[in-house]
């Protein structure tokens, strides 16, 4: 019995997968138990920043399991404290908590802020979240997200929601009273399409939480470590956050997720308040310490920039040249989203027969998240072979 057949008998369908199964990965490459060679321009879905297999962190984690995995919460970690001291010392951060992903990273961070709101003496709970948002598949998480299609069928939902439009300040200033207790934001929106913030729309959003003693969530586990060409998204746009969550690539794979406080919201998640079996322990901090060593180089980041505009160059000489297929391209640094006039679908398949990993979101933005360590001439590559699936398309 192969992969495919053992997946569709004993896993629970909860994806529709490609009839692929990858049995080894190196840098910005795929290779499936066909020996097929695939260039990976999706990164796990933002997850791989530092590609696949990499030495240093593949010998970390090596390291790590020989020695020890798990103990517990009820003791010192001390790769945990390590980690948690180098996000702190690179952003507003005061304190970290440790989870295993974004959507209990955000579920914590939602608890925090109706718990600030409790401790405060304020006099409702409300959460303001925005619509075409996505924070995540647990309860709390779902029920801020601003997409209808991912909690039909799952409700009630967590009550004193209430939804405002992306980068428009009015909507906000018309919902937002003494009841709130939250504000949850991506700096950009990743599944929604990718689409930035405006800097005046977090500024304001601020500002509006600091008029209202509202905790101010920027739910970074997309856009964190490296990503934008910044460590963390918030700081394109001079504007910080009281909780910033984080996942996905702070593993380079290895499950973690992150809640990181300021000074004000520290404090309020006391012991027995909240909590996770296997947050923070010994494996995945060990991960996320040599991921952040690497990727906090300021040359590493600036690096991750120019190679962010060279793409979106390279994108529109495709938009140019096959005029009709793409109509807007945007993003920040490695994070791009192409928007397509063409099937997102059908190019999505193209492309995987053609040896390319990519993806659409949003319906048909095309998301181009591919490992920071890509190359100049892996970039051209991944182009060429976009351009000639886009033909492959229209045919």
């Amino acid at each position: 019995m192969n992969t495919h057949e053992m997946t569709e008998n004993y896993v629970m369908k909860t994806y529709n997968r490609y009839p692929i199964s990858f049995v080894k990965g190196e840098g910005c490459y795929l290779y499936d138990e066909n020996g097929k060679k695939y260039l990976d321009f999706l990164a796990g879905i933002a997850v791989c920043n530092l590609g696949h297999s990499h030495k240093e962190i593949a010998e970390t984690i090596c390291k790590q399991a020989k020695t020890l995995i798990h103990t517990s919460n009820l003791f010192h970690i001390k790769p945990q404290a390590e980690l948690a001291k180098l996000i702190c010392e690179n952003s507003f951060g005061s304190k970290v908590f440790f989870c295993n992903s974004g959507a209990e990273a955000n579920e914590g961070a939602i608890k925090l802020a109706r718990r600030y709101a409790f401790e405060r003496g304020k006099k409702g709970y409300e959460i303001i979240a925005f619509k075409n948002s996505f924070h995540g598949r647990t309860f709390a998480s779902v029920s801020v997200t601003g997409q209808g299609k991912y909690n039909e069928g799952f409700g009630p939902m967590l009550s004193d929601v209430k939804f405002a439009e992306f980068n428009n300040i009015d909507s906000v200033k018309k919902i937002i009273s003494k009841k709130t207790c939250g504000i949850i934001v991506e700096p950009i929106q990743g599944e929604g399409g990718i689409i930035p913030a405006e800097k005046e729309f977090l500024k304001e959003l601020r500002n509006l939480a600091n008029n209202y003693d509202a905790v101010l969530i920027f739910d970074e586990v997309q856009t964190g470590i490296g990503r934008t060409g910044k460590l963390f998204a918030y700081q394109h746009y001079g504007v910080e956050p009281d909780v910033m969550t984080l996942a996905k690539a702070l593993g380079n794979g290895v499950p973690i997720g992150a809640i990181v406080t300021n000074e004000r919201t520290s404090q309020i998640l006391k012991p027995g308040l909240h909590a996770s079996t296997f947050g923070g322990n010994f494996l995945s901090t060990a991960a996320g310490v040599k991921v952040m060593e690497i990727i906090s180089d300021e040359k590493f980041l600036k690096n991750v920039e120019a190679k962010g505009k060279y793409l979106t160059e390279k994108l529109k000489e495709i938009k140019n040249e096959l005029q009709g297929t793409i109509s807007e391209i945007r993003g920040i640094g490695l994070m791009i989203g192409a928007i397509l006039k063409i099937d997102g679908k059908k190019l999505v398949e193209k492309a995987l027969k053609n040896g390319l990993i990519i993806n659409v979101t949003g319906e048909n933005v095309l998301r181009l998240v591919p490992p920071l360590t890509i190359t100049q001439q892996e970039i051209d590559e991944g182009i060429e072979i976009l351009k000639e699936s886009i033909k492959e398309t229209l045919s």
